[in-house]
């Protein structure tokens, strides 16, 4: 219904209200459609089943009442009208009537079209109740206002905040869920302003919280890192609709808080920040059951990785520390590059000039030695197999002395990546060190 009148394409789910008994109805609907299965939910009086690839789901009018430690309703029957109070905001409490005396009327009775009209968010019941009765609905919110460009109305503001403690009750997996949809939003930061003001963030991300406000000591101030970082979020969403990108970019500098120290004469310091950060972040993808597979490696190493183009480039970008760079990042250098330039938020436009005609500087650098050297992707032309064959040598840590001597020549820049050189220079390595070779 919400999405019909906000023209957000069709949708085949048909969901019908039913005063009486639903799963009956859907029975009987089931056989006259000549459709498959009908599954049935009896404790929540639903039932289901596919027509013609539309989804088509029988759902008994009700009213819910819940219990403080849970947001598991205890269900009864109720009214059509108890059933639209029970909906989280009024843009969802709207029907269309299929009754002969109400066939294709608008059933609106909290004006959910005008608050659709106006682009508001607003709960039906007293925000503190419907808040409180299930908090799924504060980042149900959150992730409308974002996904819809909406607003959320003041009293139902207010009423998340006093309830922003609920939230603890939630299962991680229906957290991240949301989160990930707030992340995957056009624009990050409304979302992610909202859980801040909501309270949600302290609760359910305080890392990300704990990035807010600013320290001053003898006069020196350092940047609020919470709003910096929601700028950087968005700066990642014009260049990639990669929903773990913006992740990384929300997590790039959690490390600092635990980290952040004043020194007299250098001002205020976050150093070890991105490393700390990484190890933050797979503490925090664990809580909130996020997935421990290369995607969470793929945010880890962004998050520690996120200060070397910056270095890179005040190094006066050497082949060396380029070629390092290309290595260590491998293939997500691209991502690694549009996270740091996303990093630029200053609003001094000399300066962010500056700054991003260095990282131009070093993106053609990049392409130039990665174009000579094949960097990408690259591992040492030799290995520890034809190393133990050259110089008759067992496994162990004398190989990867000789594998890591080779593998810094190349970045160094010391020996070309070929074959033949590297072969050269190890068995260069091996007589400096008393080994013989067997050829």
């Amino acid at each position: 219904m919400r999405d019909q009148f906000l023209n957000r394409g069709s949708s085949k789910d048909v969901d019908f209200v039913v005063v009486g008994d639903a799963l009956a109805l859907a029975q009987s609907a089931a056989k006259l459609l000549r459709a498959g299965k009908v599954v049935v939910y009896p404790n929540f009086g639903t039932a289901q089943f596919t027509w013609n690839g539309w989804q088509i789901e029988f759902v008994q009018a009700r009213t819910e009442s819940y219990r403080s430690e849970s947001r598991k309703p205890t269900v009864v029957p109720g009214s059509l009208r108890d059933d639209q109070l029970r909906r989280d905001f009024t843009i969802n409490a709207m029907a269309i009537g299929v009754n002969r005396e109400s066939w294709g009327d608008l059933l609106d009775p909290f004006d959910g079209l005008a608050d659709l009209d106006d682009r508001i968010l607003r709960t039906p019941l007293e925000p503190v109740d419907t808040f409180s009765d299930d908090p799924l609905r504060i980042l149900r919110a959150i992730r409308f206002a974002s996904q819809l460009d909406f607003e959320i109305e003041p009293e139902s503001l207010e009423g998340m905040k006093a309830t922003a403690e609920r939230l603890r009750i939630l299962s991680p997996e229906r957290v991240q869920n949301e989160l990930l949809k707030i992340l995957e939003s056009p624009i990050p930061s409304v979302g992610l302003g909202l859980m801040f003001r909501s309270g949600a963030m302290e609760v359910l991300i305080p890392e990300v919280s704990a990035l807010a406000g600013v320290d001053e000591v003898e006069g020196h101030l350092h940047k609020d890192n919470f709003w910096h970082t929601l700028e950087v979020v968005d700066n990642c969403a014009r260049q990639s609709e990669y929903v773990w990108l913006r992740m990384a970019a929300l997590l790039h500098d959690i490390g600092k808080p635990p980290t952040k120290k004043f020194m007299k004469g250098t001002g205020w310091t976050f150093h070890g920040h991105e490393y700390l950060g990484g190890k933050m972040a797979k503490k925090l993808f664990r809580r909130l059951s996020l997935p421990l597979d290369q995607r969470m490696d793929y945010v880890v190493k962004l998050i520690q990785m996120s200060s070397r183009p910056i270095a890179v480039v005040s190094d006066s970008a050497t082949d060396s520390a380029i070629r390092r760079l290309l290595f260590d990042a491998g293939p997500d250098i691209e991502d690694l590059m549009t996270l740091c330039s996303s990093d630029i938020t200053t609003k001094n436009p000399q300066k962010k000039s500056r700054y991003l005609k260095n990282y131009e500087h070093v993106k053609a650098k990049m392409a130039e030695l990665e174009a000579r050297d094949h960097l990408r992707n690259w591992q040492p032309p030799i290995d520890g197999t034809q190393l133990m064959e050259w110089f008759d040598l067992p496994p162990g840590a004398l190989i990867g002395q000789m594998k890591s001597a080779v593998r810094e020549a190349i970045l160094d820049g010391i020996i070309p990546n070929t074959f033949d050189d590297a072969k050269a220079f190890a068995t260069a390595w091996a007589a400096e060190h008393g080994i013989a070779s067997r050829s």
